[in-house]
């Protein structure tokens, strides 16, 4: 069996292989088996592949691509299945000063995938940024995040004069009101901006909605969820923090990668989601 880490560019994460993302009680952290199976039987022939930046963990073996390449399997073992985690790249934040957040890039694994002997192509979404202070840029979605015809959708943009966007996880609401009212089935919806209180929405997680804002602070974004493909647990697709226009307190990302808002007095960046988590971008500039 190989376990494959297909991954990310700007705020993205797809992979292969490894630990289910759930708890599995009596079964190691790393999870797919190269060399025996969770029964202690090994297999009679062992797949072979290369591709991405490749490190094993325990008896595991796996790939990980942060950028589109190329996963080439040249041989097929007694176990023909690898394990896949696909997170698409995170919504950008809204652009005006009550700027909703992003949502994060749609968070997709399961077990069992059949491979073949050929050449799947990688392709790895890119992220939305957080709006920075002092400029005026259109509200910009994540990109899709693929293998093997399995996508996972780009976050949803945050909100500002212009509604928010759904997506894997979508987009908190700006100026316009309203966050995402759904995230599709890849993550969450985004949270809302209520009149008169100057705060954006958070972006919804790929496992909890994006908190609203309210008179006092940007709202949370989603928390994410954790996953341990790689051999440890680490949380991707977070929902981005909303901005705040006044004093108060900017939106915090939620854990998987999520940018925190911008505060506009007395004066912060949003800040993009991080690399290689696929979280959503601070709302607000």
């Amino acid at each position: 069996d190989v376990d494959v880490i297909l991954g990310h560019s700007s705020s993205t994460q797809i992979s292969l292989g490894g630990s289910e993302c759930r708890t599995l009680s009596g079964v190691p952290s790393g999870a797919i088996r190269l060399g025996a199976d969770f029964y202690g039987k090994a297999p009679t022939s062992y797949t072979a592949a290369t591709g991405g930046s490749v490190t094993t963990s325990g008896n595991y073996k796996i790939h990980t691509f942060n950028t589109g390449a190329n996963f080439v399997v040249s041989a097929v073992g007694s176990d023909n299945t690898v394990e896949y985690l696909i997170v698409g790249g995170g919504g950008g934040g809204g652009w005006t000063t009550v700027g909703g957040a992003g949502g994060a890039g749609g968070f997709k694994t399961a077990t069992g995938h059949v491979i073949t002997v050929t050449t799947y192509t990688i392709v790895v979404g890119g992220g939305g940024p957080g709006c920075p202070i002092g400029t005026y840029t259109s509200q910009t979605s994540g990109s899709d995040s693929s293998f093997d015809s399995i996508v996972s959708t780009g976050g949803g943009a945050g909100g500002s004069y212009y509604v928010a966007l759904n997506g894997g996880s979508g987009g908190g609401g700006g100026n316009a009101g309203y966050g995402s009212s759904v995230g599709g089935s890849q993550g969450s919806a985004g949270g809302s901006h209520s009149a008169n209180t100057f705060s954006g929405g958070g972006g919804g997680g790929a496992s909890a909605v994006g908190a609203d804002g309210t008179a006092s602070a940007g709202g949370n974004g989603g928390a994410g969820t954790s996953c341990s493909i790689t051999g440890g647990a680490v949380p991707y697709a977070g929902g981005g923090g909303g901005g705040r226009y006044s004093s108060g307190t900017a939106g915090s990302g939620g854990s998987g990668g999520g940018g925190i808002g911008a505060l506009s007095y007395p004066g912060s960046a949003a800040g993009n989601g991080t690399a290689n988590t696929g979280g959503g971008g601070g709302g607000g500039c």
